[in-house]
């Protein structure tokens, strides 16, 4: 959002916002700034969760995996979980088809992978990263 159109919403001129948006930056409140692009547009329609599980969880293991993981395009967001399995990711590929590419010789290849389990999307009802 553009600081002219934030300082309207926050009810302060352009100048004060600026110093206001500086000073969040530099104290780690804003991480930064980014496009979001239009998966469709991009022809990236497709969205699967996969379950990971690993075959072992020590230290060494999960830093090996993490390393690995951040190595595949397609993986937008992997999340280490406390429950029944070890990993979550979301999947973002054209079609079903690569998607079973991605996770045939990409995911299932990771270190220490026992199995995965997978969820298919059929719609995003809330997604805040837009």
């Amino acid at each position: 959002m553009p600081v002219t159109e934030l300082a309207q919403q926050v009810g302060l001129s352009k100048s004060p916002c600026q110093v206001r948006v500086r000073r969040l930056r530099e104290r780690g409140y804003i991480l930064g700034f980014r496009a979001v692009l239009d998966p469709q547009m991009l022809g990236l329609e497709h969205v699967a969760f996969a379950e990971v599980k690993l075959n072992d969880t020590t230290e060494q293991a999960l830093r090996a995996f993490n390393k690995a993981v951040r190595d595949i395009a397609e993986v937008e967001q992997c999340h280490m979980i406390a429950g029944p399995f070890d990993y979550l990711l979301k999947v973002r590929t054209r079609d079903i088809k690569a998607y079973r590419r991605v996770l045939g010789e990409q995911i299932s290849a990771l270190p220490n992978v026992a199995n995965t389990s997978t969820y298919v999307a059929m719609q995003a009802v809330k997604d805040d990263g837009m």
